[in-house]
C-alpha cells in the first residue's frame, strides 16, 4: 500500500463514528418521486442511471431475461456490474415476445426517465422510440446514451477505447508515438455523467413545459470536451500540445519524486507564494536567494537547475517524512496510490466516501459513493446492486399484475425472477 500520512487504525474507527452521519441514509432524497425504466448494460446507460439512482430516484434496470451480460464479464470488465448498478431494482423480461414487450410499456407508460444505451436502432426496432413513446406519455424524458451525437458518425458503433483513440485522449495520455487510453473507463463514465445532467436539465424543464423531451449524450463529444483545453492551448499559441508524458509543464516543480524508502511522491509548486514556501520550508536558501526564480516563468525556463537540487534533498527523507513536512507546509502532494489503496483510505473511510454494500454473489465490499455533497451529507447505499431479476415479481404487483397473471408470465418465460 502506499505510504499515507493520516490517522492510524484506531482513530479511523473513532473519525468514522463522529462522520457516519456524513451519509443520507434517509428516503428524502431530491430525486424521490422520480421513476425511471433503464435499458442498459456495460458502462455508459448504467452510470447515468447510478448518479440518478444515487440521487433518490426509483430505477428499475430492465433486463433480458437470460440477465445483463455485463454481469459475467471478466478481466477488466469484472467491476462494471457491481460499480455502477447500485440503488437500482432488477426485473427480467422476454423483450423479444409481444407480452414482453406489452409488460415494458406498461412500465414506460408511467415513467419519468427512459435511458438506454444501446446500438443506434436497437431499441427502435422493439418499438420504443422516442416518437411512439412520446404519443403515449409526453412527459417522458428519454436519455439515449450514444457513440456519437448527430453527424456524419452517428450511425456508428463506438467504445471507451475507439473514441479515446479518435477524440485525441489517447494521444495525449501515452508517450509521442504510443498512444494509450485511460487507466479507467473515463469516456464511458463522463458520457453517462453528461447524459444523468441533461435528464436533470429536462426535469427542470419539464416543470415549466410540462412536457417530456429527448436527451442525448455521446463518447466522442465528451472526448472532444475532455481534450478541450488542449485545443484551447493550440488556439493560444498556435502550437500543438504535446502528449503528457513529452509536455513543457507550466511549473518547475512538477513532478514525482524517488524518496529514501523507494516510495513515490508527486509535488506541484504552482504559484509564486507557494514557491517562497516550499524554499523556506525545505531549506532550499540558495534557490530562495535567487530573485530571478520568485516569478514562475523564470523558474519554468530555470527547471534543469531547480528539479536535481528538490531530487536530493527528498532522496535524503522517508515518504512519511516528505508528505508530513508538505502537508504542513500546505503545499500540493499526492502518494502514489493503486484503486485497492482507496478501501484503507483514512479519508474516504472518516467521510462516506466508501459505501457498504453486498455484491450479487454475497460478497460485502465498500465501493466509491457519488463525489457530492448536499446539505454537508453524502449519498448512501440504500440498495445493493440487485440479483438478476431480484424485483421482477415486486415490480410487477406495483404495475397492477396479480400474483396468478405473473405466475404465468413466469411459466411461460416471458419474465423471471431471481437467477
Amino acid at each position: 500500500m502506499a505510504c499515507q500520512c493520516g490517522p492510524t487504525s484506531r482513530k479511523q474507527s473513532f473519525w468514522g463514528q463522529l462522520f457516519g452521519g456524513l451519509v443520507n441514509t434517509s428516503r428524502n432524497l431530491p430525486l424521490s418521486g422520480i421513476r425511471i425504466i433503464e435499458f442498459s448494460h456495460m458502462v455508459m446507460g448504467p452510470t447515468a442511471g447510478l448518479m440518478l439512482a444515487d440521487l433518490g430516484a426509483d430505477v428499475i434496470k430492465i433486463e433480458p431475461i437470460d440477465g445483463d451480460k455485463t454481469r459475467k464479464l471478466k478481466g477488466s470488465g469484472a467491476g462494471y456490474f457491481a460499480m455502477y448498478n447500485r440503488n437500482k431494482r432488477s426485473i427480467r423480461l422476454d423483450l423479444k415476445s409481444e407480452q414482453g414487450k406489452r409488460i415494458a410499456g406498461d412500465l414506460i407508460e408511467n415513467a419519468d426517465v427512459l435511458i438506454e444505451n444501446f446500438r443506434p436502432g436497437a431499441i427502435d426496432k422493439l418499438g420504443f422510440d422516442y416518437e411512439t413513446l412520446r404519443a403515449s406519455n409526453p412527459r417522458l424524458i428519454y436519455c439515449s446514451n450514444r457513440g456519437f451525437l448527430s453527424g456524419p458518425y452517428e450511425h456508428r458503433t463506438a467504445l471507451d477505447e475507439v473514441t479515446q483513440m479518435m477524440g485525441g485522449l489517447a494521444y495525449m495520455t501515452g508517450p509521442p508515438g504510443r498512444p494509450l487510453r485511460a487507466g479507467a473507463s473515463v469516456v464511458d463514465v463522463t458520457g453517462g455523467m453528461f447524459g444523468a445532467m441533461g435528464v436533470l436539465a429536462a426535469l427542470e424543464q419539464r416543470h415549466r413545459s410540462g412536457e417530456g423531451q429527448r436527451v442525448t449524450s455521446s463518447l466522442f463529444e465528451s472526448t472532444v470536451f475532455l481534450v478541450g483545453q488542449h485545443m484551447a492551448q493550440y488556439a493560444v499559441t498556435g502550437s500543438p500540445a504535446a502528449p503528457m508524458p513529452a509536455r513543457i509543464s507550466a511549473w518547475a516543480v512538477y513532478d514525482v519524486f524517488e524518496t529514501a524508502d523507494d516510495e513515490a511522491v508527486f509535488v506541484g509548486v504552482v504559484s509564486d507564494s507557494q514557491w517562497l514556501t516550499f524554499c523556506r520550508d525545505f531549506g532550499f536558501d540558495e534557490l530562495l536567494a535567487d530573485e530571478r526564480l520568485r516569478a514562475n516563468n523564470r523558474r519554468v525556463e530555470a527547471r534543469d537547475r531547480i528539479i536535481p537540487i528538490v531530487r536530493e534533498a527528498f532522496k535524503k527523507m522517508t515518504c512519511d517524512e516528505l508528505m508530513q513536512k508538505l502537508e504542513t507546509s500546505g503545499l500540493p502532494f499526492a502518494p502514489i496510490a493503486k484503486p485497492e489503496d482507496m478501501f484503507e483510505d483514512p479519508h474516504l473511510l472518516a467521510s462516506g466516501g466508501l459505501l457498504d454494500m453486498v455484491l450479487p454473489d454475497g460478497t460485502e465490499t465498500r465501493l466509491p459513493a457519488l463525489p457530492v455533497e448536499m446539505q454537508g451529507e453524502r449519498f448512501a447505499a440504500l440498495r445493493s446492486p440487485p440479483r438478476s431479476g431480484e424485483h421482477t415479481v415486486e415490480v410487477l404487483e406495483e404495475a397492477g399484475y396479480s400474483k396468478a397473471a405473473i405466475d404465468a408470465l413466469v411459466a411461460g418465460g416471458v419474465v423471471a425472477g431471481e437467477g
